[in-house]
Formats: structure tokens, C-alpha cells, sequence
């Protein structure tokens, strides 16, 4: 994934969100979390339309599969759930 050049450091995970085919997040050591829109990429300049900042840096995520809005991220020993 080149494209995901937001992420300063290594991208950790990366998860399609359950109810659209265009959304996807990805997580990462720099304790970024960016939501991107697949449909931008056509475009030159493109950016993510959600951005959250962790306290440290992001192991994994998840997106609900019943609650579209909520997604759940790891960093150390901590799960943060999030409302996008």
C-alpha cells in the first residue's frame, strides 16, 4: 500500500470497514489511525478523511460489524473503542 503516505512509520494493520466497500483504516507505529476513501485515490492529492492519534503505537484495529460508526484499535495493553 505506497499510497498510505500519511503513516510516518510502519503500518501495522489495515482493515476494510463491513458496510462499504470504499473505506478502509490503517494503523501503525507512528500511533496514527487514518481512515481512507478508496474513491480519492484517483486522485493526486488525496488525504484521509478520519485521522485519530493514539498514545503510543497502534497493533491492531477492528471495525464492528454490527455498529458501522465503531471502531476498536490496540496500543500497549490498552483497547480504545472509537466513534468515527
Amino acid at each position: 500500500m505506497g499510497k498510505l503516505k500519511n503513516h510516518k512509520d510502519c503500518v501495522n494493520s489495515i482493515a476494510w470497514a463491513p458496510h462499504t466497500n470504499s473505506h478502509l483504516c490503517s494503523v501503525g507505529d507512528d500511533s496514527q489511525a487514518f481512515i481512507w476513501d478508496m474513491h480519492s485515490f484517483k486522485e493526486e492529492n488525496y488525504y484521509p478523511f478520519l485521522e485519530y492519534k493514539a498514545e503510543d503505537e497502534i497493533s491492531n484495529l477492528t471495525w464492528s460489524v454490527s455498529q458501522a460508526d465503531w471502531l476498536s484499535i490496540c496500543y500497549r495493553e490498552n483497547v480504545q473503542i472509537l466513534r468515527l
